[in-house]
């Protein structure tokens, strides 16, 4: 059984929560509770480029904000 994770050939999302966290995700897999699309179906190498030029910060969102606040 292969991880359909790693599918260099397959259609993916990324995926992003309220806590600005992304996820790479199949295409054809349900989105879990908690997530949104912020990239729709697309090549798995332009998902991973997408989620390296926007996860910046890789604390979750009120972490960051409560290290700012501090």
């Amino acid at each position: 059984m292969s991880n359909p994770f790693e599918k260099s050939d397959a259609q993916y999302l990324v995926l992003v929560n309220d806590e600005l966290q992304y996820s790479l995700w199949p295409v054809d897999g349900a989105v879990p509770a908690g997530w949104s699309v912020t990239l729709p179906a697309a090549p798995r190498q332009v998902c991973l480029d997408y989620i390296e030029e926007h996860w910046t910060d890789m604390r979750p969102k009120s972490v960051a904000q409560a290290e700012f606040a501090g």
